[in-house]
């Protein structure tokens, strides 16, 4: 009972790590944006960005790791815009303005309702959203894009499922005491849009063989790209990479 005990608090303590601080906003970079909130199903009120751009009409649902909040991912939003991109930003419940505690159950049903919005809201076509997530919201994304017919998807630096991770750091760990599941690697199978990996050989939380793992997993047409850098700055050690990826896999698309 101990040990089940320690090992439920290792997930919640592991897991999410949010910020309530919001230090930075798009306006520090030079960007316009929206300040936006909307309800999750029940009845959870989340906090977003909506920085739009006038050079297409592709827009990122951006779900974000497991750190922070919205405020710690200026780069790739600078990045993602400088693409000629649209981007809504959301907190998971628990995260920066967003009310709630987080759980898994929890983020799925927040990227779900901040899908909803983008589509029920503000009446953006499914077929103008790309999915993007990273680390833990890679999790989140795959779940998205496997309910619904968002344009395509994009995960960078994510991992196959809970018990692929908790044996990387615990390796004698029984599966039965990994209660979260965080299961992309079986709902990947079921996803019949492109999909575009990024991962780093370098990568110190995520390891690069459980990124890969995914992709193996995944449908045609799928794309894999090895960049360098630790797990939270490969986008920016591979700039031109990480950037000129997302720009040839949209364009082969017909996405930009």
């Amino acid at each position: 009972v101990l040990l089940i005990l320690y090992v439920r608090f290792l997930e919640r303590t592991s897991l999410f790590a949010p910020s309530k601080s919001i230090t930075l906003q798009p306006d520090h970079i030079g960007l316009s944006f929206e300040e936006v909130y909307f309800l999750t199903p029940d009845s959870i009120k989340l906090h977003a960005w909506y920085i739009p751009s006038e050079r297409s009409q592709t827009v990122v649902l951006f779900c974000h790791g497991n750190a922070g909040n919205v405020s710690g991912r200026l780069g790739k939003i600078e990045q993602f815009h400088s693409l000629g991109l649209n981007i809504f930003i959301f907190d998971y419940r628990g995260y920066g303005k967003s009310e709630g505690s987080p759980t898994e159950r929890g983020m799925y049903s927040d990227a779900m309702a901040a899908f909803d919005y983008l589509v029920q809201e503000r009446g953006i076509a499914p077929e103008h959203i790309v999915v993007y997530g990273a680390s833990l919201g890679g999790a989140a994304a795959v779940d998205v894009i496997s309910k619904k017919e968002p344009a395509a998807l994009i995960l960078d630096s994510t991992f196959s499922n809970a018990v692929d991770m908790a044996r990387f750091y615990y390796p004698h760990i029984p599966s039965v005491l990994v209660s979260i599941k965080l299961d992309s690697l079986s709902k990947i199978k079921n996803v019949k849009k492109p999909v575009l990996f990024f991962h780093s050989k370098d990568d110190d939380i995520v390891p690069y063989k459980l990124g890969r793992k995914l992709y193996e997993a995944a449908n045609d047409p799928k794309e894999f790209i090895t960049l360098q850098g630790d797990h939270n700055d490969g986008h920016m050690f591979d700039y031109e990479k990480f950037t000129g990826g997302i720009k040839r896999f949209l364009e082969r698309e017909g996405l930009l």
